[in-house]
């Protein structure tokens, strides 16, 4: 019998942490992941976590995990096939660590991904980008401070995670204003900012005050937001908006649909997808594809500049009576 708990212990401490030294997000990730799994396992095998041993954690346990993701708590099909990663991951550290498991972990690493059909981006318009922005009540505190997140989310592009990360020492003033940030998989990059949204930057950051490792968007207590937290504000504004300019209220604002405001903003200004994808921090400008096929401008202009060609309506007539008798099969 193989015992689950040292070998979890391992694989976070000497695999993620000494040998991949993964990022802080990658380990909250698979953190939550096994969280997950350990309860439902516990449930499923009626013994608490630190009792379970690899063996527990069969083929048929993963696959009733990965059901249970979908149908009892929603999760997307990319949410399932991350958390699938992450079970991969740990089991292929165990085929190194428990050869006697050697047939339970081959058929967990064979479980395979679920394919899916993946959904045109959403993203706002100027008009709806402008009602969000009038929608916080910039007579209080926690008003100005969602008026400058907002408009900082809608124009750089950042992930939520790397919004609220964002540190006083992080924002860099001077002849123009701009973001430096860390980004998914510990790459940095800096963001531009216009002067507009520079302006209500500098303005909220002398009124937030603090020093230069203290949140840009803090809690009342100083303490940094959550994602929770930030979808929660997103939402609520979306909603207050849609109240002034209706057409909001068809739509499901999120953080990363500000994101992808921000990059079909860019894709409308005329900006390579190349540096779309710099911009975003994306690992490769295949991702910033997805926005090429979201925007209908930019198709039909291509279609505006191709020339229709010249056919003339009609019906097939086959020129023999042998195929005409064929055809009429």
């Amino acid at each position: 019998m193989s015992a689950l708990a040292p070998l979890l212990q391992s694989f976070f401490l000497e695999r993620l942490g000494r040998q991949r030294q993964a990022s802080p997000q990658t380990i909250s990730a698979y953190r939550d992941c096994f969280k997950l799994l350990l309860a439902f396992a516990a449930g499923q095998r009626g013994k608490p976590p630190s009792r379970l041993q690899v063996e527990d954690l069969d083929a048929c346990l993963i696959a009733a995990f990965l059901d249970h993701l979908e149908h009892q708590r929603h999760n997307s099909v990319r949410t399932r096939n991350a958390r699938l990663a992450a079970v991969h991951s740990l089991f292929s550290y165990a085929a190194l660590r428990c050869p006697e498991q050697a047939a339970t972990i081959e058929r967990v690493l064979a479980i395979p991904q679920k394919r899916f059909q993946p959904a045109l981006v959403s993203f706002l318009d100027h008009q709806e980008v402008a009602a969000l922005l009038r929608a916080p009540d910039r007579t209080t505190w926690t008003g100005r401070r969602d008026h400058a997140l907002l408009a900082v989310a809608a124009e750089s592009g950042l992930r939520v995670s790397e919004l609220t990360a964002l540190q006083i020492a992080d924002i860099r003033t001077g002849s123009s204003t701009y973001l430096h940030c860390h980004g998914k998989g510990r790459k940095e990059r800096s963001t531009p900012l216009t002067s507009a949204t520079s302006a209500v930057l500098r303005t909220w950051l002398k009124e937030r005050g603090g020093s230069e490792q203290d949140p840009v968007f803090p809690t009342r207590k100083g303490g940094v937001l959550g994602r929770s937290a930030v979808e929660h504000l997103i939402a609520k504004y979306a909603a207050l908006a849609a109240g002034s300019y209706p057409p909001l209220a068809s739509k499901h604002v999120t953080p990363h649909v500000l994101r992808h405001t921000a990059a079909m903003a860019l894709l409308h200004a005329g900006v390579d997808t190349s540096v779309i994808a710099l911009w975003l921090g994306h690992q490769s400008v295949e991702t910033t594809q997805i926005y090429l096929h979201a925007d209908m401008t930019i198709k039909e202009q291509a279609l505006a500049r191709t020339t229709p060609p010249q056919t003339t309506p009609g019906r097939y007539k086959p020129p023999d009576a042998l195929l005409a008798f064929l055809d009429g099969l």
